[in-house]
């Protein structure tokens, strides 16, 4: 069983940053893909950052203020979010592309809040 645990999420107002932590636990042997997702009020979950084997890609409306990087040996994924918008506001959800000795599969955290204040 992989278990996916995230952090960092919070209020703070337009111009601030955070910085999102999940650490993924269990049974890895590795992790392939890891990224971040986010879903507002009333819309569809979107991609906001990925990252795997070396490449990253980020949403349009991200790139140049969030930073997607990944600590291996601690099997964790961080998404440092600067320059924040109140159009941030969204439950932030890690995923991972785990890799055991069994199975190939895609993990989700429970979620995180982001809350930017205009």
């Amino acid at each position: 069983q992989v278990q996916l645990v995230e952090s960092g999420g919070g209020l703070v107002q337009a111009g601030g940053s955070l910085r999102l932590s999940c650490r993924a636990s269990g049974s890895i042997t590795s992790i392939y893909t890891m990224g971040w997702y986010r879903q507002a009020p009333g819309k569809q979950r979107e991609l906001v950052a990925a990252t795997s084997g070396g490449s990253t890609n980020y949403a349009d409306s991200v790139k140049g203020r969030f930073t997607i990087s990944r600590d291996n040996a601690k099997n964790t994924v961080y998404l440092q979010m600067n320059s924040l918008k109140p159009e941030d506001t969204a439950v932030y959800y890690c995923t991972c592309t785990v890799i055991t000795a069994w199975l190939t599969g895609d993990y989700w955290g429970q979620g995180t809040q982001v809350t930017v204040s205009s």
